[in-house]
């Protein structure tokens, strides 16, 4: 292993423990406490790692670069500190599996406290999601009418949930009269036509121009300098710096509506670890490769996944916020929505490595002069694509062999049979996220170069 770091061993084990936890009943039932362990082992491996860079920085650097490297370190070590403690929060809020789910939880206590406490922790956690996202949106300093039709729309669609959270939903469920009916259609509408209205146009409208976007360290060398003075990068980094926070927002704004009312705060704590993750990826520059924090955001939404209450058996799948919003019986639309509740961590991780890419430091691609447009796509877009549809290629073949030699097991109806829908449904969740993230940026990458090559007014 000469040459291999920590996180990186680290990382590709988390494969071989999943593989080998998948052929015993007893693991698939209680898959969580696996996702619980390697993810917190991997925090403790960044803030060992984040703890030694500071080290090495005090003993080689000069007082001046010192001082700036080390309020570095303590960012990424502050980042490393919210993770453990959203993480930690997240492992205690549901206990889920099958052998041990009636010992208590901080969902239970909520519950037996009393509907005021659940109500108020939903309105506080709903705001503080809908306010992140906003101020993200609104610190955005163009003022064009595009960004400015952007901010307005998540205005109102966040205003509209907090409305709905407040008048028409229980501690336990959502209303299904006309009214609330109404409102939530509404505020579909408006998500949709904000969310695909921001993709489609903004990289028409977004300026070409030395100023940035996006708030991240942008260290640029001399030869992306010379490849910028050809393709757009700068100017896709910030699109996509836009769209996924309106991929973002919109996804949390969706889930505020559809989730379970105690859901409501694990939502805002997964928003928090994205946040933390990709700020302190963004800061790390070079500490650590890039398919190892892409790996890392796969196994971040699993965890979130068992986190919001979902297990392996299909009694904890949430039928009730399959029918919000629908005025009539509609299987298609009801079996939508309740994938969108299913898999609300793992599709949320994805959809955020749109913002990922774009926060990420140029500075490490190393890039041929002589490169095509899509060289310098694959470069940007490579590891975020392929890497989840790797981790997810392994897990689905090796279960398929393991139910294929479990088939006469006496458990093989009760607990793997309903993993591999499990497991299968989770492929579907992550090719459809891979898709959105390959044609958003391919999209915006086309549209800016033939606005680079043929100057567009706007």
């Amino acid at each position: 292993m000469n040459g291999w770091s920590l996180d990186e061993t680290f990382i590709l084990s988390v494969i071989l423990i999943l593989v080998s936890s998948m052929t015993s009943s007893s693991m698939v039932e209680e898959e969580h406490y696996i996702w619980y362990f390697l993810i917190s082992t991997f925090y403790l491996l960044l803030l060992r790692k984040t703890a030694q860079s500071l080290c090495a920085v005090r003993f080689q650097s000069s007082f001046f670069t010192q001082n700036g490297q080390s309020r570095e370190g303590y960012f990424r070590m502050c980042f490393v500190f919210l993770l453990l403690t959203s993480g930690r929060v997240l492992r205690g809020w549901h206990q889920g599996g099958v052998n041990w789910t009636s010992l208590p939880d901080i969902s239970k206590w909520l519950e037996q406290a009393g509907s005021q406490y659940v109500k108020s922790l939903q309105l506080i956690s709903a705001f503080l999601v809908i306010s992140i996202g906003l101020f993200a949106l609104f610190s955005i300093e163009s003022k064009g009418k595009c960004f400015q039709m952007v901010r307005l729309s998540f205005l109102i669609s966040g205003l509209l949930v907090l409305l709905h959270i407040t008048k028409y939903q229980d501690y336990t469920f959502s209303s299904t009269n006309y009214g609330a009916t109404l409102l939530v259609q509404i505020i579909y509408a408006i998500l949709g036509v904000a969310t695909i209205g921001t993709v489609v146009a903004l990289p028409w409208v977004i300026p070409f121009s030395t100023s940035k976007i996006c708030p991240t360290d942008n260290t640029i060398s001399p030869l992306f300098l010379s490849i910028h003075e050809k393709f757009p990068l700068v100017e896709l980094r910030d699109s996509l710096y836009v769209i996924g926070w309106a991929f973002v927002l919109c996804w949390c704004l969706l889930q505020l509506l559809l989730q379970q009312p105690i859901n409501t705060t694990p939502i805002l704590l997964l928003l928090l670890q994205i946040l933390a993750g990709t700020l302190y990826f963004a800061r790390s520059g070079t500490h650590h490769k890039e398919w190892v924090e892409i790996a890392a955001f796969y196994y971040l939404g699993m965890a979130g996944h068992f986190a919001l209450g979902n297990t392996n058996t299909l009694a904890t799948i949430d039928v009730a916020g399959a029918f919000i919003g629908i005025s009539s019986h509609s299987t298609l639309l009801s079996g939508i929505l309740m994938f969108i509740i299913t898999y609300a961590s793992p599709m949320f991780i994805l959809l955020s490595l749109v913002m990922y890419i774009s926060m990420k430091n140029m500075a490490h691609l190393v890039i041929p002069e002589k490169a095509g447009p899509g060289d310098h796509l694959m470069m940007m877009l490579g590891f975020s694509c392929l890497v989840p549809l790797v981790i997810n290629s392994i897990l689905l073949t090796a279960y398929t062999v393991v139910l294929l030699l479990m088939q006469n097991h006496l458990f093989v109806w009760s607990v793997f049979s309903p993993k591999y829908l499990y497991v299968c449904a989770t492929a579907v969740c992550t090719y459809i996220g891979v898709f959105i993230v390959a044609a958003t940026g391919f999209y915006a990458y086309f549209v800016l170069v033939m606005r680079k090559q043929k100057p567009y007014s706007c």
